[in-house]
């Protein structure tokens, strides 16, 4: 059986980027699904929490979060 890999907690570094206008805050890390849970804020109001892929993010988080 596989070993399951653990959720990495991102609230307590606060870390985010911006993009479109919007800043999206890192929550977890979940690498099973190479997904982020994260929350999107618009003009300082917090709009949604949803899962974004790995993929999807910045370069320079990525290395924050997973270097290698």
């Amino acid at each position: 059986m596989a070993k399951k890999k653990k959720n990495i907690e991102l609230a307590d570094k606060h870390l985010e980027f911006t993009e479109n206008g919007m800043i999206y805050e890192l929550i977890r890390f979940k690498p099973e699904s190479m997904t982020l849970d994260v929350i999107r804020y618009e003009n300082g109001k917090r709009i949604d929490e949803f899962n974004l892929p790995f993929a999807h993010i910045p370069k320079a988080i990525k290395k924050m979060i997973k270097p290698n």
